[in-house]
């Protein structure tokens, strides 16, 4: 019996050994890489990533159909978003991969998020970033790092998101 349990648990901690290898596969940007330009047409206002010098931004990637997404949206709504809304040295961008303004439009009729939601109908700048594989998140220091980066939603890493944002937007 104890060398099935030990099979299987090896079997498991492979399965997610190669799914954490396979994520990482699909990574064009990592941490400690320079974030790439991009510009986003919005009518939240158009944004330009050499505009965003100096500031700590957060780069959220979601769909509207995704789970995780939803969860992970509703948490910045609740603690995130509230806490660093008014601070000068931080930006966050809400971007909705493969989403036009009208479709996030009604989404937010629904969802009344207090935060811009910025559209990237052709992933355009989604694949500066990754090639699959959402929720992610990237936290770009005020030099253009990134240091922090997540695939999915984990509260854990959400945490450590909530403390660097604290630390670097000083």
């Amino acid at each position: 019996m104890k060398k099935i349990i030990f099979s299987f648990l090896m079997a498991v901690a492979a399965i997610f050994q190669s799914q954490s290898q396979d994520i990482a596969s699909t990574n064009i940007i990592n941490k400690g890489d320079k974030s790439p330009s991009f510009e986003i047409i919005s009518t939240n206002g158009n944004v330009k990533s050499s505009d965003l010098k100096g500031k700590v931004v957060l780069i959220n990637f979601f769909t509207t159909w995704c789970g995780p997404c939803q969860k992970e949206l509703a948490e910045v709504e609740k603690t995130l978003w509230p806490k660093f809304k008014d601070n000068k040295n931080f930006v966050m961008l809400i971007i909705g991969r493969e989403h036009n303004e009208e479709q996030l439009s009604k989404y937010n009729e629904t969802k009344k998020f207090s935060f811009p939601l910025y559209p990237d109908e052709n992933k355009a700048v989604y694949s500066l970033f990754a090639k699959n594989y959402i929720p992610r998140s990237y936290l770009i220091d005020k030099n253009g790092k990134v240091v922090f980066q997540s695939v999915g939603f984990n509260e854990n890493e959400f945490s450590e998101l909530m403390g660097l944002i604290e630390n670097l937007s000083k």
